[in-house]
């Protein structure tokens, strides 16, 4: 990519291609395309063509997507297959046919097995069962990355896939039910202390352990990739690092001030016992995250007291 070339966006709204979009402002490019779902629907075929014959991106980050947590995966299970593999194929199938340069799909280390070797290689993809609570869209996102593969094999389509662990950071989803954890223990601490509420309920044992890395170090590697990877193989984004959930809950705690108790519901599901990413791939192409997780949470808290009152949910 040149800073006059034509980049798409897909899912500029969200939490990743928000942070996508800033970084590439930041860098001074200045031929972003986005559309906001009411303009694009990226489900219907004969809009994504239409689009893409009219506008002809030379480069595509392909991060719009239907995600939640545990919660909402079990809620909205054809949701989430149903709309990503809408999404993905329309954007990919597109990309090839109306001579873009290259394509970024994100997918997720949620993919992984759910007994993967810590930490996860590259390799382990599909040597194993999925989580149950997150395989409606874990088969999607594999799906996704097995079609920028095959439009590569066959078609010579330079499309490449980053699995990105656990993000973060400003425009997250806040919503108490249907947020990842992170941001959802934000929100619930936040409101416990604005109520005075005596206590803090977090869903599981807290023995599970997570990686977390903040989406603008996420915008930075995938901006990175796109102009210095270009493999078939996926390619593990994250810091190499995990906590608990226990120590991240009491972490969040101590940056909102609440001042009440932690309690574990051992009755609700804990997911992925464990899940850290192998960077090393990532690591030897020359990227490394800059953000740690308690000035990520800082930032991410801030960010979220100064807008409250129209954050998504």
């Amino acid at each position: 990519m040149n800073k006059h070339s034509k980049i798409y966006v897909a899912g500029h709204n969200g939490l990743v291609g928000s942070a996508i979009l800033r970084y590439l402002q930041t860098q001074n490019f200045d031929q972003l395309l986005v559309r906001r779902r009411a303009e694009l629907d990226l489900t219907r075929q004969a809009d994504v063509e239409e689009f893409f014959a009219q506008q002809r991106p030379e480069y595509v980050f392909l991060a719009a997507a239907k995600v939640g947590g545990i919660h909402a995966n079990n809620t909205y299970p054809a949701e989430f297959i149903r709309d990503n593999l809408l999404i993905q194929n329309h954007i990919i199938d597109a990309a090839y046919r109306f001579g873009v340069k290259k394509l970024t799909f994100l997918g997720s280390t949620c993919i992984y097995p759910k007994l993967a070797p810590q930490p996860m290689p590259e390799e382990c993809l599909l040597t194993g069962s999925l989580e149950p609570t997150n395989e409606w869209y874990a088969i999607a996102k594999i799906a996704g990355i097995k079609m920028c593969q095959a439009y590569r094999k066959q078609y010579g389509f330079n499309a490449i896939s980053v699995m990105p662990t656990n993000l973060y950071g400003q425009g997250d989803n806040f919503h108490l039910e249907n947020a990842h954890v992170l941001p959802a223990l934000i929100r619930r601490f936040h409101d416990a202390k604005q109520q005075k509420l005596p206590e803090v309920v977090v869903w599981g044992t807290g023995s599970p352990r997570r990686e977390f890395l903040h989406v603008d170090d996420l915008a930075t590697a995938c901006v990175f990739l796109m102009q210095h990877y270009d493999q078939p193989e996926i390619v593990n984004i994250g810091t190499g690092q995990e906590v608990s959930i226990r120590e991240l809950a009491q972490l969040i705690k101590d940056i909102v001030g609440y001042q009440g108790k932690l309690i574990f519901d051992e009755s609700k599901p804990d997911g992925t016992p464990r899940k850290l990413s192998d960077v090393s791939k990532l690591t030897q192409l020359g990227w490394q995250a800059q953000i740690n997780l308690e000035d990520g949470l800082k930032h991410t808290y801030q960010w979220f007291l100064a807008n409250q009152n129209n954050i998504r949910e």
